[in-house]
């Protein structure tokens, strides 16, 4: 899949289905692109992922046909277009509550490689670009999708006016930030916090937006999400999943085989996590 097939059938209100990978193996590409996935979310606001090892990871799932989607430190223009530089097929700009700033991520994503003035211009309908200039952009940037990070109050609050930027090809809600901005943090149960995802998940689609959150605790709250619209499916992490597939096959183990070592102790002479 291309960024421009993703995009299309995110606004068309396809599902699709991804996770977040945390590791940079080189073993790991080839796993990944063999699950089924039909992209890859890359996180360099919270995993520390230099710029070298970045592009190693976006061009080998590229090659593989798993558009990586690259969610940068700040929703900074000039951070996007280096991640795009990289490989990346679109990036999340996080924690955004302003037009201007996703004004700007427009720009960076979309109207690329146009800077200073002259893009400022294009973008706020002062100025109009040639035909073979224009047809240059949209070529070079077909396959570039934005993705905007809506987690806090104050998003939520303006959320009309958010999506009202032209070019935005998803919304991605971050649960764990909106839930400690509506004031109940890691409360994914409450009322304020579930009312707040439904609102988002159904003006995004109004809009023929792709819409999704990034879920690591519950698959079945996943699935009732999507049911309620959401189609941008990211599920978990390949760190989460591997975590929870160990446990599983350990307590297996110790339920079958009568295990009766306390826990405890069999941690405390264990080797170190590196």
């Amino acid at each position: 899949m291309t960024g421009k097939e993703l995009s299309i059938a995110l606004r068309s209100g396809k599902k699709v289905y991804g996770t977040a990978v945390l590791s940079s193996s080189p073993w790991w590409p080839k796993m990944i692109a063999g699950t089924g996935l039909d992209f890859v979310f890359l996180d360099t606001e919270h995993v520390p992922l230099d710029r070298d090892t970045l592009s190693s990871m976006c061009q080998a799932y590229r090659a593989l046909g798993l558009p990586p989607i690259v969610r940068i430190p700040s929703p900074d223009p000039f951070i996007a277009t280096t991640a795009l530089d990289a490989g990346a097929c679109g990036v999340v700009a996080p924690y955004l509550e302003r037009v201007d700033q996703i004004e700007a991520l427009r720009g960076a994503t979309k109207f690329r490689p146009l800077k200073g003035e002259r893009l400022q211009e294009v973008l706020e309908g002062r100025g109009t670009l040639e035909s073979e200039l224009l047809e240059y952009i949209e070529n070079r940037n077909e396959n570039n999708l934005l993705i905007v990070n809506i987690e806090s109050k104050p998003a939520l609050d303006r959320l009309d006016d958010l999506l009202s930027v032209p070019d935005i090809d998803a919304v991605l809600v971050g649960p764990h930030d909106l839930s400690c901005s509506l004031g109940v943090p890691e409360d994914y149960d409450h009322p304020k916090f579930k009312e707040a995802a439904k609102t988002i998940i159904a003006k995004s689609r109004e809009r023929n937006l792709g819409v999704g959150l990034h879920i690591s605790h519950s698959i079945d709250e996943e699935i009732g999400y999507a049911q309620d619209g959401a189609n941008l499916i990211l599920h978990s992490s390949d760190i989460s999943l591997v975590e929870g597939t160990v446990k599983n096959d350990l307590n297996r183990f110790r339920s079958v085989l009568n295990a009766t070592e306390p826990t405890a102790e069999r941690g405390a002479h264990s080797s170190p996590v590196i």
